[in-house]
Formats: C-alpha cells, sequence, structure tokens
C-alpha cells in the first residue's frame, strides 16, 4: 500500500513543499528512506519505529521505503518523525484519516511525544502561500506558527492526538494569538522639550525610524536628551516580527548553549 503525507522543509530563510511517500510491501523487513536524507533523518527510523509502538499501534515486519520528494534537495532535522509516522499507519491500513490539505512537522520522541523543531514560521507562510488549510506542528511551536493568518494550526503532544486528529475522533482545538494593543503608547516626554541640538534630533529621529544604534557622547548632549529617550521605542510592524522571528526560529538549538573552555 501507499500513502503520501504533506511536509516541508527549509532552505535559507524561504520554506519548501515536501511530499513524504510511504510505500509497505513484500519481501523481507527492511525501512529504507530515500531522498537524500541527511543522517538526523536517517535516524528517524528508530524513533519512528518506537513512537509507533509506544503509541499502541504496530510497525508491520515489512519493507517499508519512505521517499522524500523532490529527491534531488537534501534533506536534513528530525521534523519529518511525524509525517512518516503517520504515511506507514496510513499505508498499512491502520488509520483511516484525510492527509491532503494538511501539512504535518515534527520530531518523534521514543515514547510517541511530539518535541519542536526549527523553521516553522517560514513553513506555515509557505503553506499559506500555497493555499493549504492546516498545519499540525508540535506544541511548543504552536505561538510561533500562529503569527501566520488565515490558517488554522493544531498543535500535538503526542502522535496519538495526531492520529485520532486526522481521524476525527478528537480534533485538536486550533492555536489562536492573543492581538497585540494597536493604541499608541503614552509618553510623558517628546523632542519639544529639547531647546537646540538640531543635529543630535535629527540623527535620534533617523535612528529611530530606521532601527540603528546610536551613541551619546558629552554631558550637554546626553543631559538635554536623556529623558527624551521614550519616543525612540516605536512599536514594530507585522514584517519585521516576523523576520526577527525566522532569524530566531532557524539558529540551530545547539548553537544557544555556552562554549565550555578548559582552564
Amino acid at each position: 500500500m501507499l500513502a503520501k503525507v504533506r511536509s516541508a522543509a527549509v532552505q535559507g530563510l524561504d520554506a519548501y513543499p515536501i511530499d513524504v511517500e510511504v510505500d509497505v510491501g513484500g519481501g523481507l523487513p527492511a525501512f529504507a528512506i530515500v531522498g537524500l536524507p541527511d543522517a538526523a533523518v536517517q535516524e528517524a527510523k528508530e524513533r519512528v519505529r518506537a513512537a509507533i509502538r509506544n503509541s499502541n499501534y504496530e510497525v508491520p515486519a515489512r519493507k517499508i521505503t519512505v521517499n522524500l520528494a523532490p529527491a534531488d534537495v537534501r534533506k536534513e532535522g528530525p521534523a519529518f518523525d511525524l509525517p512518516m509516522a503517520v504515511g506507514i499507519l496510513a499505508a498499512t491500513e491502520q488509520i483511516r484519516a484525510q492527509l491532503d490539505g494538511t501539512v504535518l512537522l515534527g520530531e518523534l520522541s521514543l515514547d510517541g511525544g511530539v518535541r519542536p523543531v526549527t523553521g516553522v514560521l517560514s513553513i506555515a507562510l509557505a503553506a499559506r502561500a500555497l493555499g493549504l488549510r492546516g498545519l499540525i506542528v508540535p506544541r511548543d511551536n504552536a505561538a510561533e506558527a500562529a503569527l501566520v493568518g488565515e490558517l488554522d494550526i493544531y498543535p500535538a503532544a503526542s502522535l496519538g492526538e495526531v492520529l485520532r486528529h486526522l481521524e476525527g475522533a478528537a480534533v485538536l482545538p486550533p492555536a489562536r494569538v492573543v492581538p497585540e494593543s494597536t493604541d499608541a503608547p503614552e509618553l510623558d516626554v517628546d523632542f519639544s522639550e529639547v531647546k537646540g541640538q538640531e543635529q543630535a534630533r535629527r540623527a535620534m529621529e533617523i535612528a529611530a525610524a530606521g532601527g540603528h544604534n546610536i551613541l551619546r557622547i558629552g554631558t550637554d548632549f546626553s543631559s538635554k536628551l536623556s529623558r527624551s529617550t521614550g519616543c525612540l521605542k516605536l512599536r514594530e510592524d507585522r514584517r519585521t516580527r516576523y523576520k526577527k522571528v525566522k532569524s530566531q526560529a532557524l539558529v540551530p538549538r545547539a548553537a544557544a548553549l555556552p562554549t565550555l573552555r578548559g582552564p
């Protein structure tokens, strides 16, 4: 039997669709992943097997072939664990689910839990651009993905929750983003209090508009403008927040760990 599950991968700052095709056929028991997978993707075999067993489903003792299409682009990371597991269960008819129109991504733990992955915001933007209707993501990534409007985001904590949602037995509640206040900030000071210093005021206005850094030197300059720095705290627009979260979401988790050096 053959099953196809939609997923996605990130290249640079943008995402592109990936079709996870699973074929379960005759022959000696085996589990092969093709489509230029890296080491983390290859290791998904053991994670997927254990997660399926510990979610009270069976791993068939048959030949399992997983193709990550397109096959000419290298696939990296553990985000394909979840679509692989769902594809195996769908191909063996252990679940009956409608898989079209929904993107799945998430790393699986051995007990069937769904762990967070990177690049979720870029994938959500790509899914909306392709006209897809839903995205199933790890619960810890839900707030990030929900920044993208016009797309249903379903946070999942386990493989079992995903399967029950796809079968319609227990639909996951979609994630929602609490809208930010659009009220302008109330400031008790502004540049109208500053007399003179035209060049300094102009420099600070440009820094505020462009989000640049500024260095104030000298007692005369600093004393006159110190009470007016509150007006530089301009609110960021939605596109800027997208870019910031993109850059943070795409940083590997190991990069955030401190480097330990010997004495």
